[in-house]
């Protein structure tokens, strides 16, 4: 008796050694951010069979067989293998892919899919890019896209030109997760200084009008920032910075998941005094903090909340004399910018099975922009040209948004068709004042010394804001390589305008409403070769309704229209060199009817108007080679021309009561540079393992200051080093220390310069830049 039992027990404690080797689990995550990464492939590495696929919370269990090495596939990220050396669970972390066509992407549908598989201009930059970075500012991440370039004005203020001339005409979309940070007819281009750079894992970038998803100002591109997300298990990441010039940065995120609950916490801190560029200096506090709920495997709730404060000085552009002399000496010293900046969203999202997916979006905003600015700094002069006085004003917008956005996703059998179906509401009202300044000015100097608040309105108004809207996209597969894709969305963007004025004011206007009923359509195929070869075409509607400001200001003289923007395009990517070399080529032709124009008039201030048509063509390429995994190498560019095919200016002389029409018909726009372009070279040794050395160029030709293309400005080439090491072993593990070095050769240049009659006004870029900075981070699973 006492044998059998003891048998028994014997065969029990085999069976259970055995049951434990023959199950193997473990979790995938991303290296940089550690979330856990679902839809991982877990093969057998030596027969190439599939054992398992990772879950939503990045983990698998498969049976451990006679297996000794797995490989890690999963489109975005390097293949990774892994030799079993008797720990279980596993933990794998896999590094987003530099040198992939094959990446996914979410812009193109709010849905997730393959890049090839949509067919517009998109291009990511990932987590890998992003660390390796280490920007202090965002142009220093977007500029390496393909045919963009994000204008540095200095304290992570900017403007934007993709497929337009350098602009600061509402013709880009920002957004955060898929909503756009800003409601239509409140754009400000220097609002991606809202955004918190430390809390966001991709950047995806769409080139042209994407109207008939995301509606108005999507015109030029759209730009959706993706955030973080909660960690599988727990991490963390501090980091300090600072250069040569007294900027100096703090960074903290973290965050964990247990059961169903899931949160991160991110932001950074920056400060700047006495730097290279006199009355600079500034405070930037930013943080995201996002929990996700699974209520069961098909049902997530997520709840988001993003601040960004910031409080800079603007010294303004400069003249020749002083850019040329390197004397970045402000011409005053009260100007000033305040910026709070609130969002929050729920987002609740059910899977109904593989083919079904919906979910609902509640959002709210709380934003205000308080500023004294330089480039309304105007001299008033006589007929004869002589000074009389100077003038200015200080002003104030806010507005808050309740909103929504729901979208359905249904996989549909006929033609292995796909159709997703949205709507969208935005309620914003802002309020808007401008107070006029009487500024005193040291003519002798040209320097201005102060200024006195009149206590007078220029403007004082409210606007109810309401954007109603519906979409649908219907996909197609005629024949496995083949898809095509059908969009259309409706708009009513609707304004009701109260002025606070009192009647009889000579800066009265009457309370009216508008508004603008919009059909955005767009058509396009991709045929997918194979073996990473394809090409792929779109046709596309973009729109812009004119600006609250824009027709609402007492400042706005002439009556706007809505700018409507026709786009062909057509593109392919393929593979060379044993998938070692990718390329990616577009060419396109942006139509533009009543293109919005920002006239710069001979006391320095601005007025839009419409223009009858321009034109905008050009070709858009990118090449990545990595002919070792040590070595990669990317170059991307885009050569366009940007055309006036019918636009004209009037000049009134007031003293003669005369006016001059003059017709820049045929005539290259300004500040539209033909060729931008950006290369980088990283090197990655695997004898150092987490050391990387990069050297980029970044390129932007020569181009017309003035619509008349009798002045031009040079361009410019400068050269950027970045150099880092992360501890991958022993007991620094964890740490990380990098030092960038931008401008390398001290060159000088601007990043924009605009021409009136009296001269040239220079955007300084920064001298030589050294920026060194240490990091530590942890995690476990």
């Amino acid at each position: 008796m006492k044998l059998s039992i003891l048998l028994y027990l014997l065969l029990s404690f085999i069976s259970a050694i055995a049951y434990g080797q023959e199950n193997l689990s473990g979790t995938v995550t991303d290296a940089h951010t550690n979330e856990a990464i679902p839809g991982v492939m877990v093969g057998n590495a030596t027969t190439g069979k599939c054992l398992a696929t990772t879950n939503a919370k990045g983990k698998f269990t498969i049976k451990a067989e006679s297996v000794t090495t797995l490989r890690f596939t999963i489109i975005g990220y390097a293949d990774k293998l892994y030799t079993l050396a008797g720990n279980n669970p596993v933990n794998v972390m896999l590094e987003p892919s530099t040198v992939n066509l094959q990446q996914v992407v979410i812009s193109a549908s709010r849905e997730r899919q393959a890049r090839q598989d949509a067919p517009i201009a998109i291009s990511k930059i990932n987590a890998t890019q992003i660390h390796d970075t280490k920007a202090t500012a965002l142009y220093q991440l977007l500029n390496k896209v393909t045919g963009v370039y994000m204008v540095n004005l200095g304290n992570e203020q900017h403007t934007m030109a993709i497929r337009q001339p350098i602009t600061y005409n509402a013709l880009y979309l920002y957004m955060e997760d898929g909503l756009p940070i800003r409601p239509t007819g409140i754009f400000n281009h220097n609002s991606l200084y809202e955004i918190n750079m430390s809390g966001v894992r991709d950047i995806e970038v769409i080139k042209g009008p994407a109207s008939s998803l995301y509606g108005s100002n999507a015109i030029g591109g759209a730009i959706n920032f993706i955030t973080q997300g909660p960690p599988a298990g727990y991490a963390g990441n501090v980091s300090v910075q600072g250069d040569n010039y007294h900027y100096r940065r703090v960074d903290a995120d973290g965050g964990f998941s247990t059961g169903k609950f899931g949160l991160y916490v991110g932001g950074y801190i920056a400060h700047q005094k006495d730097s290279w560029q006199d009355y600079s200096d500034f405070d930037k506090r930013s943080g995201n903090f996002k929990t996700t709920y699974d209520f069961d495997n098909a049902t997530r709730l997520t709840a988001s909340v993003a601040y960004n404060y910031l409080n800079t000085q603007t010294p303004g552009s400069l003249d020749s004399a002083h850019f040329y002399s390197r004397s970045y000496g402000a011409n005053q010293r009260f100007t000033y910018r305040k910026v709070n900046a609130f969002r929050a969203n729920a987002k609740l999202e059910h899977s109904w099975s593989d083919r079904s997916n919906t979910f609902l979006t509640l959002f709210y905003r709380d934003n205000s922009t308080a500023q004294l600015p330089s480039y309304y700094i105007s001299d008033v002069r006589d007929n004869a040209g002589n000074y009389v006085s100077s003038n200015g004003q200080e002003n104030d917008q806010s507005f808050h948004s309740l909103g929504l956005l729901a979208q359905h996703r249904q996989d549909l059998d006929f033609l292995h068709s796909r159709l997703i179906v949205g709507v969208y509401a935005d309620n914003s009202p802002s309020s808007y004042y401008a107070k006029y300044l009487d500024i005193q000015k040291d003519v002798q100097n040209n320097y201005y010394t102060g200024y006195t608040n009149t206590g007078r309105f220029i403007d004082d108004y409210r606007i109810k804001l309401f954007n109603t809207a519906a979409y649908a996209q219907y996909e197609i597969k005629p024949a496995e390589p083949l898809r095509i894709v059908m969009g259309l969305r409706y708009d009513r963007i609707h304004y009701n305008f109260t002025n606070g004025i009192p009647a009889g004011s000579t800066k009265y206007k009457q309370q009216e409403t508008n508004d603008f009923n919009i059909v955005a359509p767009k058509l396009g195929l991709t045929y997918n070769f194979g073996n990473n070869k394809g090409l792929y075409a779109n046709y596309s509607v973009g729109f812009q309704p004119p600006e609250t400001g824009d027709l609402y200001s007492a400042r706005q003289l002439t009556p706007l229209k809505q700018a409507t923007f026709n786009n062909y395009e057509a593109g392919g990517w393929f593979t060379a060199l044993n998938k070692k070399m990718y390329v990616e080529v577009t060419l396109y032709d942006l139509e533009g009817r009543n293109e919005i124009i920002n006239q710069l008039l001979p006391d320095n201030t601005t007025q839009n108007q419409n223009a009858g048509a321009t034109r905008h063509r050009g070709i858009e390429y990118s090449v990545a080679y990595a002919p070792v995994s040590e070595l990669s190498f990317r170059f991307s560019g885009t050569n366009a021309k940007h055309t006036y095919v019918d636009y004209s200016e009037v000049a009134t002389n007031f003293g003669t009561g005369t006016s001059t029409v003059t017709v820049y018909n045929g005539n290259r726009m300004n500040n539209a540079p033909a060729w931008i372009a950006n290369s980088e070279i990283t090197y990655k040794p695997a004898c150092i393992n987490g050391f990387r050395i990069a050297t980029e160029w970044q390129h932007i030709n020569s181009y017309f200051t003035n619509p008349a293309n009798t002045k031009t400005y040079s361009g410019y080439n400068i050269y950027n080093l970045r150099l880092g090491y992360d501890v991958k072993s022993s007991v620094l593990k964890g740490m990380g220390i990098w030092c960038n070095v931008l401008n390398l050769t001290n060159k000088l240049y601007a990043t924009t310069v605009t021409s009136n009659q009296y001269g040239d006004t220079y955007n300084a870029a920064p001298p030589r830049i050294y920026t060194l900075g240490v990091s530590y981070s942890f995690s476990k699973n």
